[in-house]
């Protein structure tokens, strides 16, 4: 094991985990390349409970030529990995610096369509190394984007790919850095988005060019002047940030369901899109294995593939649940049926004796235990110790 990897164990990844306020950016590249170890290697992300959890943002240490030279402001860009597929995170990273160092920025690259994997990877690692080059990571699970998309008001992956842009944008902006221009690939129509940004950081002074195929479109254009060479560089370079943390963060996944969770197929769910067989065979082998809770928390249940496979053949669930609700008394309702009565969980005293009456809400009597806390080997909680 290496130091670094020694050292990301040590590390604790939740100071990832957004609150109120913007991240500090870390102090230095050393430890910028540990939380990032930390965060691939940990599949952090929100506890289940927080129904509002956001997922972790990372940004890392401000090049010195940056913290030095803040007459100039710095190129920023913005791209995002993983935004059509049914499993896993979507990532949005930024990567900004400053035009002085045009010419220390790693070469070599083309559209990172065209990027072999062997050659991304190692791109990454040139800018994970370069002293000139700031990123921001913001990951969106796909825990995080059911609860948004899965709301009684949904809110959209557009929405949240254009707050994840701006809060990226925040980041660097409150730790102190200038920005000349942010450029872009649009989510959604480019003039509204563009306005959007002027609107939120217009005491900024900041240019937003926000095309479609900005990538593609600046590509052609190559190093037709320092800005436009620095364009280029940068949309790959945040593709790059983007999609090889995607990748670090699927390979490291960390089941949380059970302890020793392992679904069927184990991680043989080839791209995670859609419209690959292997996805589609490990959406249908994994469906309500564990029911109610349908899939582990890798699977986007807002996505359509994901709602078809737990309504099965018909749009019947192939594999209803049976909840039991257990009562020790019933009385019917308007239509006949059963149901509990609010009466059962509340006692009278009476007298010297206590006895069980119905309507006088006292104290709570004690109930039989219920059978699904057998069932799941659930103690009753005798004492609450407060963590330091």
């Amino acid at each position: 094991m290496t130091s670094n990897e020694e050292s990301s164990l040590s590390f604790d990844p939740s100071i990832l985990l957004p609150t109120t306020n913007s991240p500090s950016p870390l102090p230095d590249r050393a430890t910028t390349n540990i939380a990032l170890d930390a965060l691939l290697q940990n599949s952090l992300r929100p506890s289940p409970s927080n129904v509002f959890g956001a997922g972790p943002l990372l940004l890392s240490n401000i090049p010195k030529n940056v913290q030095n030279n803040k007459e100039r402001g710095v190129i920023l860009g913005i791209d995002e990995a993983g935004r059509g597929p049914v499993l896993g995170p979507m990532t949005y990273a930024a990567a900004f610096w400053h035009p002085d160092d045009a010419s220390s920025i790693p070469k070599g690259l083309n559209d990172s369509k065209q990027l072999t994997p062997e050659k991304r990877a190692a791109l990454f690692k040139e800018i994970r190394e370069s002293d000139s080059i700031g990123f921001v990571l913001r990951v969106l699970h796909a825990s995080e984007i059911s609860r948004n998309m899965l709301r009684r008001v949904p809110y959209n992956l557009n929405a949240m790919s254009h707050d994840a842009a701006i809060q990226m944008i925040w980041a660097v902006v409150d730790a102190g850095v200038k920005i000349d221009t942010c450029y872009i690939d649009t989510v959604g129509n480019p003039e509204a988005y563009k306005n959007k940004l002027d609107r939120v950081f217009q005491s900024h002074y900041i240019e937003f060019i926000v095309e479609k195929k900005a990538d593609a479109k600046y590509a052609t254009c190559s190093a037709a002047s320092v800005v436009i060479f620095g364009v280029f560089l940068f949309v790959n370079h945040t593709i790059t940030v983007a999609k090889e943390s995607r990748d670090a963060m699927i390979a490291n996944w960390k089941w949380t369901e059970t302890n020793n969770y392992q679904p069927q197929d184990s991680k043989n769910f080839g791209s995670g899109y859609p419209s690959d067989p292997s996805c589609k065979k490990w959406l249908d082998n994994n469906c309500n294995l564990d029911p109610p809770f349908g899939f582990p928390d890798f699977v986007r249940f807002s996505w359509g593939p994901a709602k078809n496979a737990l309504k099965g053949e018909g749009g019947v669930s192939k594999s209803d649940p049976l909840v039991r609700w257990e009562a020790d008394e019933e009385e019917e309702d308007e239509s006949g049926g059963k149901q509990a009565s609010l009466d059962l969980f509340v006692v009278a005293k009476s007298g010297s004796e206590n006895k069980r009456k119905h309507g006088s809400m006292m104290t709570l009597g004690r109930q039989k235990r219920l059978g699904v806390f057998n069932e799941l080997g659930l103690s009753k909680v005798t004492k609450f110790i407060e963590s330091s």
